[in-house]
């Protein structure tokens, strides 16, 4: 956007994209400005992300960086509204860059193609004023709280997760996300949105609204969630607003603070780094038709014939919703005992059906079970999903029970 420091200097077809904003008397073409010169970073191009980095960009923010190092999977685009069928594949800061170029060229775009870190986040956050959290585990968040922190950034915060969402404002000296959570919860004990689902159209309502909040800070008017957390269920339409206050003892952001330097987040939250050795072998791959089974003929084998079949995701997962008859085997679990040796609790000598959400765990289980010996260890396609597309019964969890 073309403006001078002092005055204005905005073009005509400029004045009449934001000029139902520049009515708004906490806007006016002062506000306007703020806007243009404004530098925001947007972290994760996902489903908090796509609708927050939309109406950013929409609002004329100057410049807005997008930071994520994933590539478009068809399960993103029932709620990641920044990228498009045609875009399966290709990494999501291309398709935000394109998406939000077409939308408002006056906005200069910085994409930032890859995973924050200890490494990097200290970098990329001082080239901005602003940043926007819409990422989905707790090592980035705590990584990106604490980086603010030092660095003295407001951060705006949203999570979500089924039919509830919360939102946050955290601005230098009113607190941070340590004085409400000092400490992650255990691994496994909160289910991701792949685990346990998650409506679109909710988390684009907790998007618009970190948008909102990153305006309004930036514009310098009105109130922020600065020192509350709304609360929102979206099932029941019910909104509610917890307020808290700031730590004086927060190891981050306390009078003396403790924590002065970034960690390591991943060991902190208790979250094991990918590695490469997870990765399936090629020639493994290619030969899919003999170690993948769809779900119709799932249901005739275990129907029919003495087949096993097994459960290997975690407890939380399986409480939710699970495939009748079906034992539990976390993945994790199966690792151990076939890298120690241990006998594992199945009959060699009858086939085996291994499930997962969407068939990629239960590939590997497969993959381990047949370097072995089982050589009839199976993977359901497309996992418990595809099994109840297939019209396969499934046991779910009782309202109100465990």
């Amino acid at each position: 956007m073309h403006t001078q420091e002092e005055g204005f200097d905005f073009t005509g077809e400029q004045l009449h994209r934001y000029s139902r904003q520049i009515l708004l008397d906490e806007v006016a073409l002062e506000g306007q400005q703020k806007l243009s010169r404004a530098r925001v970073l947007v972290v994760g191009a996902g489903g908090l992300g796509s609708p927050a980095a939309i109406y950013l960009a929409a609002a004329g923010i100057g410049t807005l960086g997008i930071i994520d190092g994933d590539r478009v999977d068809l399960s993103n685009l029932h709620r990641q509204i920044l990228h498009n069928t045609s875009d399966i594949g290709r990494p999501k800061t291309d398709s935000a860059r394109d998406r939000l170029q077409e939308m408002n060229p006056d906005v200069d775009v910085n994409v930032h193609a890859t995973f924050l870190t200890a490494d990097n986040v200290l970098e990329l956050l001082s080239a901005y004023d602003l940043l926007v959290n819409g990422c989905d585990n707790f090592p980035t968040r705590y990584l990106l709280n604490d980086a603010c922190v030092m660095l003295g950034k407001p951060l705006v915060d949203a999570a979500v997760l089924q039919w509830h969402g919360q939102a946050l404002t955290f601005l230098p000296g009113g607190g941070c996300y340590r004085c409400l959570f000092p400490e992650p919860p255990p691994p496994g004990s909160v289910p991701s949105c792949a685990q346990a689902g998650i409506i679109g159209a909710l988390v684009g309502h907790l998007g618009t609204l970190e948008a909102t909040e990153a305006i309004k800070i930036i514009l310098g008017t009105g109130q922020t969630l600065r020192g509350r957390m709304l609360i929102y269920d979206a099932l029941n339409v019910e909104y509610s607003t917890f307020e808290w206050s700031r730590n004086p003892e927060c190891p981050v952001c306390g009078d003396e603070p403790t924590i002065t330097e970034l960690i390591d987040y991943e060991q902190f939250c208790g979250v094991p780094m990918p590695s490469v050795d997870s990765e399936l072998p090629q020639s493994f791959l290619r030969e899919r038709d003999c170690w993948e089974i769809g779900a119709s003929e799932a249901q005739d084998r275990l129907q029919r014939q003495k087949w096993q079949i097994l459960d290997v995701r975690d407890e939380v997962e399986r409480r939710a919703m699970h495939i009748p008859g079906s034992h539990s085997l976390p993945l994790e679990d199966l690792e151990d005992m076939v890298s120690d040796g241990i006998d594992l609790p199945i009959d060699p000598k009858a086939p085996v059906i291994l499930y997962c959400q969407l068939g990629i765990r239960s590939a590997r289980a497969a993959y381990l079970l047949r370097q072995a010996g089982h050589k009839r260890a199976f993977s359901l396609q497309d996992g418990i999903l595809g099994w109840l597309n297939e019209g396969g019964p499934v046991k779910r969890k009782q309202k109100g029970g465990a």
